[in-house]
């Protein structure tokens, strides 16, 4: 009896000083002794051991099972040396159990801090991983969650993500990362008490690590600047933030409802003109004054990649030149195929629609010659040669292309003048057989006036050339008919 006084005092000494509780100590020894007993030649099939919390008695009951496993008889099998049995399974099961109890232990304490952030000391770093000491338990941090050429010093202090906890046969495995977005967001919670106080959120984040960080602020309370309470007196919140992080970069743009201006403030610390936003696409197109386009897109695109990640679009930034020459060539027709190398390894033009291949000789010749009119092109020519001014009287004539109305031939009739070409429509001239207008000025072979058929402008330019000697009728590149007056006899 005396000996069970000592066994339970210990067993309740162990008990408290791990933590455990005593009847689960208590239920894993009876378990233990279950299994010892079975193990003995004269044991019974089934059995049940009970152990009493007060007086430490250990009692082990024989039982008969029927075939639904009710039971039909129960007797006291304890074997007569059953104490030695028990003392020494108590010693192994009572170590198995205190281990396993401070596994649980480690577990529940980290089981529900995903997302917090831990400081540790770096025991081991390889290629593989980083070893983290967190007091009583390890945290692991794997290459993949490290910032690249971020080298780990041994015994050196180390903020940490917890992205992952797992229960596994050796004890929890905590898994930490450096390059998570929410590290961020914790290190400022732990800089700046208006974001852990909740007047002031981090509504998004947007990260790559080791180079820069972009986070949106609002502030709940509309006297507190969201920018200001991050950035602290003379950037000293900031600074420690950055500092954690190793020098990475830190731009707090302010949050906006509003998808545009949004966008527009995540492309800080460029200044962005206008922004077009298409919900179907998802594409926010993004134009910027020309002197901004390289401040905007940043070093290899980080900032513009920085932006889509925070906003949730696409971004795609222009130019303010290149949205005019959009503009100018909107309605351009382009040749519509692609180039093909054909059988000879020669690069040619394939239209879309189909026939004949160009090469690229031809290709650039009959564009350049249609560009500049090359009067060499046999293109230009051709199409020189269809050009017709309608607008002048003795083009229009000799190309046999009927004169427009607004510009039709006419005679002024004059004393002492067969006619001239003008634009007054006083007579019109037939194009056929141009005529005098006035009969009046018509003159017979009698000198006198003649009132029948008038003479056809060939006859009297024919007269005339004959009177004056003259036999260049044509002029200014026009025909004209000169002085109708009578020789002197």
């Amino acid at each position: 009896m005396k000996d069970n006084y000592a066994f339970l005092e210990a067993l309740n000494q162990i008990a408290r000083d791990k933590g455990i509780s005593t009847e689960i100590l208590l239920d894993a020894l009876a378990n233990a002794l279950v299994a010892a007993y079975k193990r003995l030649p004269t044991a019974a099939e089934e059995a049940v051991v009970t152990i009493d919390p007060d007086t430490g008695d250990i009692r082990v009951y024989g039982q008969e099972l029927d075939e639904d496993g009710n039971v039909t008889r129960e007797w006291d099998d304890t074997p007569d040396d059953f104490g030695r049995i028990a003392a020494q399974t108590a010693k192994q099961v009572i170590l198995q159990r205190i281990r396993e109890a401070e596994r649980d232990q480690k577990y529940e304490e980290y089981a529900g801090r995903e997302g917090d952030i831990v400081t540790g000391m770096i025991q081991q770093s390889d290629n593989r991983y980083t070893l983290l000491s967190l007091g009583n338990v390890e945290a692991l941090l794997p290459q993949a969650e490290q910032v690249p050429y971020e080298r780990y010093e041994h015994n050196a202090r180390l903020k940490a993500y917890i992205v992952e906890v797992r229960k596994t046969t050796k004890g929890p495995q905590i898994v930490v990362s450096r390059t998570h977005p929410g590290l961020i967001k914790r290190l400022f919670e732990l800089e700046v008490p208006e974001i852990s106080s909740g007047v002031v959120e981090i509504k998004a984040a947007a990260r790559e690590p080791g180079a820069r960080t972009k986070i949106a602020v609002w502030s709940n309370d509309p006297n507190v600047d969201p920018v200001g309470a991050c950035v602290g007196a003379r950037g000293a919140r900031v600074r420690m933030v950055t500092n954690e992080l190793r020098g990475e970069k830190v731009d707090i743009v302010p949050f906006s409802e509003d998808p545009a201006e949004f966008v527009a403030r995540a492309l800080q610390p460029a200044r962005v003109r206008e922004v077009l936003l298409d919900e179907d696409t998802g594409v926010a197109t993004v134009i910027v004054p020309d002197f901004q386009l390289s401040l905007a897109i940043g070093r290899e695109g980080q900032n513009a990649r920085l932006a889509a990640r925070l906003t949730g679009w696409r971004i795609d930034i222009k130019s303010e030149t290149q949205v005019e020459e959009e503009r100018n060539y909107a309605n351009q027709d382009w040749a519509e195929g692609q180039w093909v190398e054909d059988e000879s390894g020669q690069m040619v033009w394939q239209p879309a629609e189909g026939g004949e291949a160009i090469s690229a000789e031809a290709w650039g010749a009959e564009v350049e010659g249609a560009e500049s009119g090359d009067p060499t092109d046999p293109v230009a020519l051709i199409a020189a040669e269809d050009e017709v001014d309608e607008s002048d009287p003795v083009a229009t004539l000799e190309s046999g292309v009927e004169a427009p109305e607004e510009s039709a031939i006419h005679v002024l009739s004059e004393p002492g003048a067969v006619g001239s070409y003008t634009d007054t429509p006083e007579a019109a001239i037939d194009t056929d057989e141009l005529v005098v207008a006035d009969p009046a000025d018509a003159v017979d072979d009698e000198g006198g006036h003649d009132t029948g058929e008038l003479d056809t402008t060939d006859d009297l330019l024919d007269e005339q050339l004959d009177e004056s000697g003259d036999g260049d009728a044509l002029t200014g590149g026009r025909r004209s008919v000169g002085d109708r007056s009578e020789p002197s006899s």
